[in-house]
């Protein structure tokens, strides 16, 4: 007889951070900031609050600031107006300059979500990631676009071509989506594969005037579990960042939020009010995750190629 097995535990807690970390970053625990806020229709008054709570988070002590989806206009994917187009700028721009000065200056990294005008009539919702010393040090344009009632972003956004991938900053190696990527686990792990210790999600989310408050809350919910099980099945910290309030009839749900690689949230942010959500990460905890449970490991690579077909066979 074969001996019984022992059935897997959950992983015991991380020990405290001791000496470096072997994830890229250089300290082991990284304060990291989420900055929620709701739109003024006035884009320069959007980005002057971003660098006023940017400062802020920097004054406490973060050395990663993230900021929402499209931060520097309301949202106006709610209907198909070719005057939004206005909104969209080059990387670089104006927006990742001042950015770029604000990250320079207080030595953080930011995530920062930018309306992308690539060419005359070639837009993508991108991020760019500015590292610590205040240059671009990369770019991700979101990969999947939505198209759904009040979120009609393929009038806007051509879906990104960079692909998934992960970006060592100063404040560690980071994997940047964009709101409806969320959604897909494919895309969570095609990033940590790539090397991430943190999926980061800037997003714009909220209800639809037409759903109830009840549906509300079980969209806002499911919203927040299919993310904390992309930081379960991938041993990754995950942080999205939402907007808040109300825009065109639509409840952005705010909610900002932070899950380590087990999928508990230890830093959630309010449903209705501006704030900076700052939280210590311990970025052990991603080893520790992933060698007490070892999915990455067991993956059957020679068994996943339905995943390139849209159905069946």
């Amino acid at each position: 007889m074969s001996p019984r097995k022992s059935p897997r535990r959950r992983p015991r807690p991380a020990p405290p951070a001791k000496g470096p970390a072997a994830t890229g970053a250089p300290f082991p625990i990284l304060r990291a900031a989420l900055v929620q806020m709701k739109a003024d229709r006035r884009p320069e008054r959007n980005l002057a609050r971003a660098l006023d709570y940017l400062a802020a988070a920097a004054k406490r002590g973060a050395r990663l600031v993230v900021l929402q989806e499209l931060f520097r206009s309301p949202y106006f994917c709610f209907e198909e107006d070719h005057d939004s187009f206005s909104l969209a700028e080059p990387i670089p721009g104006p927006t990742t300059e001042a950015l770029g000065r604000a990250a320079k200056e207080h030595g953080v990294v930011v995530v920062a979500p930018i309306f992308e005008r690539r060419a005359a009539g070639v837009y993508h919702n991108s991020a760019a990631i500015l590292d610590a010393d205040g240059s671009i040090v990369d770019t991700y344009r979101k990969m999947h676009i939505p198209d759904d009632p009040g979120y009609y972003e393929k009038f806007y956004f051509a879906p990104g071509d960079l692909g998934f991938k992960a970006t060592r900053t100063a404040a560690g190696t980071l994997g940047t989506l964009i709101c409806w990527d969320q959604w897909f686990p494919e895309a969570a792990r095609l990033t940590a594969l790539a090397g991430a210790d943190l999926l980061i999600y800037p997003t714009a989310i909220g209800g639809i005037p037409r759903d109830s408050r009840q549906d509300h809350a079980r969209q806002a919910d499911a919203w927040e579990t299919t993310q904390r099980s992309h930081a379960i099945a991938n041993g990754v910290f995950v942080l999205a960042a939402n907007r808040v309030g109300v825009e065109n009839g639509v409840r952005f749900w705010g909610g900002s939020f932070v899950c380590d690689p087990l999928g508990e949230v230890i830093a959630k942010a309010s449903r209705d009010r501006d704030e900076v959500l700052v939280v210590d990460l311990d970025l052990r905890k991603v080893e520790h995750a992933r060698r007490h449970w070892p999915f990455l490991r067991d993956r059957r690579i020679d068994a996943y190629i339905g995943l390139i077909r849209r159905w069946g066979e």
